[in-house]
């Protein structure tokens, strides 16, 4: 059979197809980027008080560098808006985004499972549990520190009880993990139902809503000192993430070809499901539960950029972003003045996306038999 050939009668070669898949992710990045700023702008454009986009941004550059740019025609209430509320509320959607875009498709190559997210884990119910104890508790009281520590032990406990529960023999194998994952995850959302029930009968109606608002998910009362360890934090995860690309690679083709090819399984396993807990806990920290994000965006990514994470993770992390800070935009201006915690609209967009995932793989698999 002969070699099929191009329009001008060439064989194609694999170097032009690694230049066209190098020049399809170029573009896909630059178009995010692009995407991202426009969003940003956006979120902080939007609200109660339109402020025009170019006066957003000469108001930032003011606030950065106050020796380079000369003061504009603003009002000091607006460049408050501008400053102070709007735009560490976008920048903290932006990182918690990519955030929980990370730690969905980094579970999903290691248990090679469409449906794995932070949810499923128990890590986001672990986090959400110890969150709620310091809310009704009233221990929130003494500052965001004690919410923050109070989620990041709890997904930190989740993982260990997990990895308790799975680990037999030396080794971990993915449905073990799922099964404790799931194990876990109910556990310790039944502990949150019942500190929600018990902070309600004994007349703490304002605790108990403060739990279940923020167990839906939210950026309201965002601040400055809410944006530094999440973005670090995003950061890092990804580097990491990224050197274990290739190990991630091999482990979505099976264990056993993953250990031919030199990828020790289990000291991947437990080092990334470790940096998913731990950046789970601190996204959870600062926004609450929300879902979908995780299950959504590597479905997306990948149904355009293969398999490869070398591409799959920019690519999430860019997508998670952006998607979130519209979903912020949504949660703060469909009811306005009231505001709908994040949860909600993520779960209005999760929902049909997934039924158009389910139909798009039957059809798949209808066409290979």
């Amino acid at each position: 059979m002969a070699p099929p050939r191009l329009n001008d009668g060439s064989t194609p070669t694999v170097g032009t197809n690694k230049q066209r898949i190098r020049l399809a992710f170029g573009v896909t990045l630059g178009a995010l980027t692009a995407g991202l700023f426009i969003s940003l702008t956006a979120g902080i454009v939007i609200g109660p008080v339109a402020i025009p986009a170019l006066q957003v941004w000469e108001i930032v550059l003011h606030r950065l560098f106050p020796t380079l740019t000369h003061t504009g025609t603003w009002t000091q209430g607006r460049e408050q808006i501008v400053w102070e509320l709007r735009l560490p509320r976008v920048l903290l959607g932006a990182c918690v985004g990519a955030g929980l875009s990370v730690v969905g498709t980094t579970l999903q190559a290691l248990v090679r499972n469409p449906l794995a997210d932070p949810y499923v884990f128990g890590i986001t119910s672990g986090a959400s549990a110890g969150a709620t104890l310091v809310l009704a508790l009233g221990i929130a009281t003494f500052g965001s520190s004690a919410l923050a520590l109070a989620a990041f032990i709890g997904a930190v406990t989740s993982l260990a009880l997990v990895l308790v529960l799975a680990g037999t023999h030396g080794s971990i194998s993915p449905t073990r993990i799922i099964l404790s994952g799931l194990a876990v995850a109910f556990s310790m959302s039944a502990l949150t139902s019942f500190m929600v029930f018990k902070a309600s009968t004994a007349g703490e109606s304002g605790a108990a809503e403060s739990v279940l608002f923020w167990l839906l998910g939210g950026l309201a009362g965002s601040r400055w000192e809410f944006v530094g360890l999440p973005a670090i934090a995003v950061l890092v995860a990804v580097v990491i993430a990224l050197t274990y690309a290739r190990a991630l690679n091999t482990l979505l083709i099976g264990d056993e070809t993953a250990a031919t090819l030199g990828t020790d399984i289990n000291r991947v396993r437990i080092g990334l499901f470790t940096l998913s807990a731990l950046l789970t806990g601190v996204m959870v920290a600062v926004s609450g539960g929300i879902g979908f994000v995780g299950l959504m965006v590597p479905h997306a990514v990948r149904m355009v950029m293969g398999s490869d994470h070398r591409r799959v993770l920019p690519v999430a992390v860019l997508l998670g972003a952006i998607f979130l800070i519209w979903a912020d935009v949504l949660a703060r201006t469909v009811v306005a003045p009231q505001e709908l915690p994040i949860g909600i609209i993520t779960a209005v967009f999760g929902t049909p996306f997934f039924v158009l995932i389910m139909r798009w793989r039957s059809k798949d698999l209808r066409g290979t038999r």
